[in-house]
C-alpha cells in the first residue's frame, strides 16, 4: 500500500521563532490513523528562526535523528558533547536511560530540519550523540544511520533499533527502486522537487507511507533531495 499524506494535510504548530509541521501525532496534534509507522514514530518538519531554538529538554529510551536541509543547527547536552549539523549532514542521539540537550539556531538565517524518532529494539541503553557529514552531490540514496545488520560496517552512525535512515538526490528521469521484505516499511519524504512512488505522485514536503510493498521504485519527476526510513513494520 502507497498512502500519500499531502503536507497541507500534516498536523501543524506556530509561534514566533519555530515553525513545525507533523508528520504524525505529536504534541498537541492528535490523530488516530497518524501514530507512526512501524517503529517510527515522529517526523517533524522544523524550521528554527535564527538566533533561537530549543532550550536544553530531557529525552529517554529513543533514537532521534535530525536530518539537516539548509542551515545548521548546534548541539550540546549533559553528556559534555558539543558540535554542529550543517545542511546535508545527520545527527543522532541516543536517549536511552537519559539524556538532556539543547538545540540552537546560531546562524544568520532559518534552518530547516526534519526531526525522526525511532523506537529502539532494547530500553535502557548508554545515552549518546554523534555527527557526521555526507555528500549532497551524489545520485540515488545513502544509508546516513542504521541499525540492520547489513549496514554494519558502511560508515553509517549506529542506531540501536532495526531500521536505516537514507537519504540522496536524484535527477529529474532518475529512478531509485527499493526493496522491502515482508516485515517492512518505510517513509519517505522529497525535501524539494517531485517523485512518483509505484506510480503515486509526491511534492516537496509530502509524506508517502509505504506498507505491503515489496518492490518499489521511486521516479523523480522533477530533480529532487530525498529521505527515506525504513523500519520493521
Amino acid at each position: 500500500m502507497i498512502e500519500l499524506r499531502p503536507f497541507g494535510s500534516l498536523g501543524a504548530f506556530r509561534n514566533d521563532w519555530l515553525n513545525a509541521h507533523h508528520h504524525f501525532s505529536f504534541g498537541s496534534y492528535h490523530d488516530p490513523a497518524r501514530m507512526g509507522v512501524g517503529r517510527l514514530r515522529v517526523w517533524n518538519d522544523d524550521e528554527v528562526a535564527p538566533g533561537t531554538g530549543f532550550d536544553p529538554h530531557p529525552h529517554r529510551d529513543m533514537e532521534i535523528v535530525t536530518y539537516i536541509r539548509e542551515g545548521a543547527i548546534t548541539h550540546r547536552d549533559n553528556l559534555g558533547n558539543q558540535g554542529v549539523t550543517q545542511a546535508g549532514d545527520v545527527q543522532v542521539m541516543h536517549a536511552g536511560t537519559g539524556i538532556t540537550h539543547a538545540e540552537f539556531n546560531l546562524e544568520k538565517v532559518p534552518t530547516r530540519l526534519f526531526q525522526i524518532w525511532i523506537l529502539p529494539d532494547r530500553r535502557g541503553v548508554e545515552p549518546g550523540w554523534a555527527t557526521r557529514a555526507f555528500p549532497r552531490d551524489g545520485h540515488g540514496l545513502s544509508v546516513l544511520a542504521s541499525g540492520r545488520a547489513a549496514d554494519a560496517g558502511s560508515g553509517a552512525l549506529p542506531l540501536h533499533a532495526d531500521a536505516a535512515v537514507l537519504a540522496g538526490s536524484l535527477a529529474e528521469g532518475e529512478t531509485v527502486d527499493l526493496s522491502l521484505a515482508p516485515d517492512r516499511a518505510a517513509y519517505l519524504v522529497p525535501v524539494n522537487g517531485a517523485v512518483t512512488v509505484n506510480g503515486v505522485a509526491a511534492r516537496a514536503r509530502d509524506g508517502v507511507a509505504i506498507s505491503g510493498e515489496r518492490a518499489v521504485s521511486v521516479t523523480a519527476t522533477e530533480a529532487t533531495e530525498l529521505v527515506v526510513v525504513e523500519v520493521a513494520a
